[in-house]
């Protein structure tokens, strides 16, 4: 999600993939990019890019050309425009529903797809092709907009450019206008090493930045991450701007005006945090490890006159302690010994967990602190009070708007929308956190940005303004910076006030200006506009955010109003669709903007051929199938997992470790899904049989005898270690655990296994021995092919159930044969009894 060390990235992506017919794709490359260009403007914070790319078709015969540019999720398409032999062909921002009526005629007659997706963390995909006659060229344009934003003191410019081949006339320029001046700047990112280095030039003024990047069609093969297919890395410009003025900048431009309010010379306040963690067995593995990681930073970054408490959930609430505590060096080596001992197991009590936060910090009042609340969690409430409606109203009443709650999501499991809606009713944000590799860092860098508040209760008023943008904040952090853009009432008067009253370590604190509005601007007039622009840009952002707060008359009212300035400043919007005719018979593609917090099936690049996933939003065609019964196989590198079937009915070995006597059978009917018993074997004494309706374990001495659904139940013995609760069972035999969930569908009950961390260095067989898989695409192939342990497969796309959490989310993956996998076949895999 981030860096964490740095604050927004604003995301120039930039890529131009050419696909032609099958043919041509496997013929040596016969499309010339020419030329291609990256333009961006940021005034005063607010970015503007330009990516123009002029392509010349050198067959004898026309093809189809493709476009493909990846843009920041924060940022607005405003312009899309085609020439072609001397003809433009613009695309039109139209209200959604009349834009998906003429898309759909044109679905009728069997053309076009849509344009956006959701890719990765933070970038959305556009994507256009056009056919283009022989010997002839055209040139793509984009417009995009987006309002920086300041996260840990910095600004961040992000250009990504991957034309797929050396380009003649290549050139990147960004120029950055700050009316305080720019404080610091810096260059970095794969493109500025090497001989590329010699390519940027930067230009530094009192207000004004250039920098430059002007590859050599030679250069473009000589970065490390680049080659024959020409530049592919990014340039990194991350710079700040002076704040001389406490009382913020205002900048006044053809009747708008923006005031950045970002004041650091006031003392942080002491802060009382709460770090409510979700421990249920969806958390098991990396994730606990990594939330572990990520909280003993946390705590050694706390300032000792802080006071913390930390609460971990699943079906049950567990507090460290009952009070906050004073962040003393030995408070926190204690806290740290409890985090290290963190253990996952059990379903999800969110309702009683947060309530439990708020009743922390409610009964630890501290006059001239801060408190803040910090809830991470991987899924959906699955105990306790399940409704979200409900828990919402709990947790809005308990708070009282008296402090914010900040809501991670953990992985793509999570109830994002539910973790939104209820972060913004109570002053706070949610703030997904992506299952990778750096999954600590993107947890500590979220702190980071909450670490110092600075100012509480933030109220903003402008005499002399009108229709404002947001006035009101909860806390203001160092690093961060306040935005409020309007519309000035009376351009005949020469100035207006601001006023900004907050609290500050519990006194009340006032910051008033008076700011001339006939000052000579210092805008240039080419971007003169740019004021008006950035006030609807944050102002549609904005009314947004608002609609899963609102009901009724409120929420329709502000949904036209958002849809007003949509049209009218020709912003792609969730309320908005860009309307693109091409010169084909009126072939027209229509492009929607993915909806916040939801990702979108990637494209799996196979060479220059593209393998294209389901987009339901997008794609006409058939529907995804729905496979109920396939095992899910991670695949080491790759975005999608590989699936497949086990055919029924049979007795099957799941998983055998005979260096430890472990093995686990499992029993599957024809027309049923999962299985109807699973029995587990530990040495020579330990057995244990998993039915629908009860559990059976003995080991010699004792005889254990569980019903389902009774109330938790916990049995240890042995190294072995069986907890029960609510449709899981979690078993532990020697260093090997796996959890067996209860599942339903169509109202018949089921058996599923889940091994969420396999052990290190156990030789592992049965059809759950494999953690994870290699595969690679085959590029120029008819249909999809993957290749798999030296062997070539074909493969479809499939949506399958992933019975292994109890939510049974659907899933993308790549559907191969059982053998192509196993290395053998079914009957190799089975057994005689359980």
């Amino acid at each position: 999600m981030m860096d964490h060390r740095a604050a927004l990235r604003l995301i120039l992506l930039s890529v131009f993939l050419i696909s032609a017919s099958s043919q041509a794709v496997k013929k040596k490359q016969n499309v010339d990019i020419y030329s291609f260009y990256i333009n961006s403007t940021v005034t005063s914070r607010y970015a503007t890019t330009v990516i123009t790319s002029r392509v010349a078709n050198t067959l004898n015969e026309s093809q189809e050309i493709q476009f493909e540019v990846k843009i920041p999720k924060t940022a607005f398409i405003s312009k899309f425009r085609m020439t072609i032999e001397g003809k433009t062909y613009d695309g039109v921002v139209k209200e959604k529903q009349e834009a998906q009526q003429q898309y759909s005629k044109a679905v009728s007659r069997g053309q076009s797809a849509g344009l956006i997706k959701s890719v990765g963390r933070t970038l959305e995909d556009f994507k256009t092709s056009v056919t283009v006659a022989a010997l002839s060229k055209v040139t793509f344009e984009l417009t995009y907009e987006e309002l920086l934003k300041r996260r840990l003191g910095k600004y961040e410019l992000l250009i990504n450019a991957q034309p797929m081949q050396p380009v003649a006339d290549f050139k990147m320029d960004v120029h950055i206008q700050e009316k305080p001046g720019i404080s610091f700047l810096e260059v970095k990112g794969d493109l500025s090493t090497g001989d590329l280095a010699n390519a940027i030039k930067t230009t530094r003024a009192d207000k004004d930045a250039w920098v430059t990047f002007y590859p050599t069609r030679d250069q473009q093969t000589k970065c490390k991450s680049c080659g024959e297919s020409g530049l592919n890395g990014d340039l990194l410009i991350t710079y700040d701007v002076e704040r001389r003025n406490p009382k913020g900048e205002v900048m006044v431009s053809n009747g708008y005006f923006v005031h950045y309010f970002a004041p650091s010379d006031v003392p942080r306040i002491p802060k009382n945090v709460v770090f409510i963690i979700d421990r249920s067995g969806s958390m098991y593995g990396r994730k606990i490890d990594q939330t572990r990681l990520a909280l003993l930073r946390i705590l050694s970054d706390l300032d000792e006159d802080d006071h913390f408490g930390l609460i971990t959930f699943d079906h049950l609430v567990d507090t460290w302690k009952r009070e906050l505590l004073k962040a003393t060096k030995q408070n926190l080596e204690n806290a740290k010994s409890f985090v290290k001992k963190i253990r996952e197991g059990g379903t999800t009590d969110i309702n009683a967990a947060v309530l439990a936060g708020v009743d922390m910090i409610n009964r630890h009042p501290r006059v001239g602190t801060a408190s803040i609340l910090i809830l991470l969690t991987d899924g959906d409430p699955t105990s306790g009070e399940t409704n979200i409606e409900r828990i919402m109203a709990n947790v809005k009443k308990a708070i009282g708007l008296k402090f914010p709650l900040y809501c991670l999501g953990f992985g793509h499991d999570v109830n994002f929308d539910f973790l939104t809606k209820m972060s913004l009713e109570n002053g706070g944000v949610a703030r997904r956190i992506y299952e990778d590799s750096d999954a600590d860092l993107q947890l500590q860098g979220f702190y980071d940005e909450v670490a110092v508040p600075l100012l509480a209760d933030i109220q903003l008023k402008y005499t002399g303004g009108t229709n404002l943008t947001k006035t009101s904040f909860t806390l203001y952090f160092n690093g961060s910076e306040i935005v409020v853009s309007g519309q000035i009432t009376d351009n005949s008067v020469e100035s207006f006030s601001t006023e900004v009253i907050a609290v500050s370590k519990g006194s009340s604190v006032t910051y008033q200006d008076t700011v001339m509005i006939k000052d000579p601007s210092d805008v240039p007039p080419e971007n003169e506009d740019f004021m008006q622009r950035l006030w609807a840009y944050l102002t549609v952002k904005q009314l947004l955010e608002r609609q899963v707060l609102l009901k009724g008359q409120e929420k329709e009212d502000e949904e036209k109003e958002a849809l007003k300035l949509s049209l009218k400043y020709q912003f792609v919007t969730p309320l908005t669709s860009m309307v693109v005719t091409k010169p084909q018979k009126d072939e027209v593609e229509v492009a929607d903007k993915p909806k916040e917090g939801k990702e979108e099936p990637e494209y799996t690049q196979f060479g220059y051929g593209k393998v294209h996933g389901h987009h339901s939003s997008a794609v006409a065609g058939p529907s995804p199938t729905i496979c109920s019964n396939c095992f899910l196989l991670p695949a080491a590198g790759q975005s999608k997992p590989l699936c497949f079937d086990v055919p029924v009915p049979h007795k099957l070995k799941l998983l055998q470790d005979s260096a430890s006597e472990f093995v686990m059978n499992g029993e599957s009917l024809s027309g049923q899904n999962g299985f109807n018993q699973i029995a587990f074997h530990y040495k020579s004494n330990h057995h244990l049989i998993i039915s629908k309706q009860s559990i059976s374990y003995r080991n010699g001495q004792d005889d254990v005898q569980i019903l389902w659904g009774q109330t938790p139940t916990q049995h240890d013995t042995e190294g072995v270690s069986l907890v029960v609760h609510e449709g899981q069972m979690n078993v532990t035999m020697g260093n090997i655990r796996v959890v067996i969930l209860l599942q339903k569908k169509d109202q018949v009950l089921f058996l599923w296994p889940a091994i969420w961390e396999y052990p290190k260095d156990v030789n592992l067989t049965g059809i759950l021995g494999k953690p994870n898989i290699s595969y690679e695409g085959i590029e120029g192939s008819q249909t999809p092919t993957l290749k798999i342990m030296n062997k070539e497969v074909e493969t479809y796309l499939e949506t399958v159930s992933d019975y292994r959490l109890h939510s049974t989310p659907f899933r993308e993956c790549w559907h191969v044969p059982f053998q192509a996998v196993m290395g053998g076949e079914i009957s190799d895999f089975t057994v005689t009894q359980l």
